[in-house]
């Protein structure tokens, strides 16, 4: 019996595959242009544009700097790339990867490591760097579900966490098309990768 197809074409003409992703199947462009055009929300926001991964991306690669500004460019990478498997997986709302079950997140973790390698990161990361990303990830999730999503403050507190209001009132949710996110995701992995 012939296998299902587990593998995708990429525009920058790589095959990906998704059971057995290898470091050397993963391109900037590839990821760059998937979360560029992968809607954060289910694509329940507010505005003209979906607000993407990509654009969450950079939020929260923003948000760990200035929350870790000692942590070196490779720590920085790991943050703009938390969701960079959703470039091929979409991005699921909690609600779904529950249903889904715990092979959700096996598969995010095989092409987290394939991801990481590529870039030049060890496939899993120290624990205290996934915390501070994640610390990161909340306050973008909370900025995002007051400012864009229809959230209360009230609610996002239950979810994301209570945030420092001095910190959250400094930072704002961009709205903007698919090509200049692209653009502008594409550039800061450049840029951190000649830190590296």
């Amino acid at each position: 019996m012939k296998r299902p197809r587990a593998w995708q074409r990429m525009l920058s003409g790589r095959r990906l595959d998704l059971l057995d992703p290898t470091p050397v199947d993963i391109e900037i462009v590839d990821i760059a242009h998937g979360l560029a055009f992968v809607a954060r929300w289910n694509g329940q926001t507010l505005g003209d544009y979906a607000y993407s991964v990509a654009e969450h991306s950079l939020l929260v690669e923003e948000i760990f700097a200035r929350q870790q500004p000692t942590a070196p460019a490779k720590w920085r990478m790991a943050a703009l790339l938390h969701d960079a498997p959703e470039y091929v997986i979409g991005d699921m709302i909690s609600p779904v990867k529950t249903a889904v079950g715990p092979s959700y997140g096996e598969l995010d973790a095989r092409l987290t490591a394939a991801i990481h390698l590529r870039f030049g990161l060890p496939a899993q990361l120290p624990v205290r760097i996934k915390r501070q990303i994640k610390a990161a990830d909340n306050i973008s999730a909370w900025l995002e579900a007051t400012q864009i999503a229809g959230f209360s403050k009230v609610e996002a507190d239950k979810l994301f966490g209570k945030q420092d209001t001095a910190f959250v009132d400094t930072l704002s949710i961009a709205m903007r098309p698919p090509v200049a996110v692209r653009h502008d995701y594409a550039a800061r992995h450049a840029a951190l990768l000649e830190e590296m």
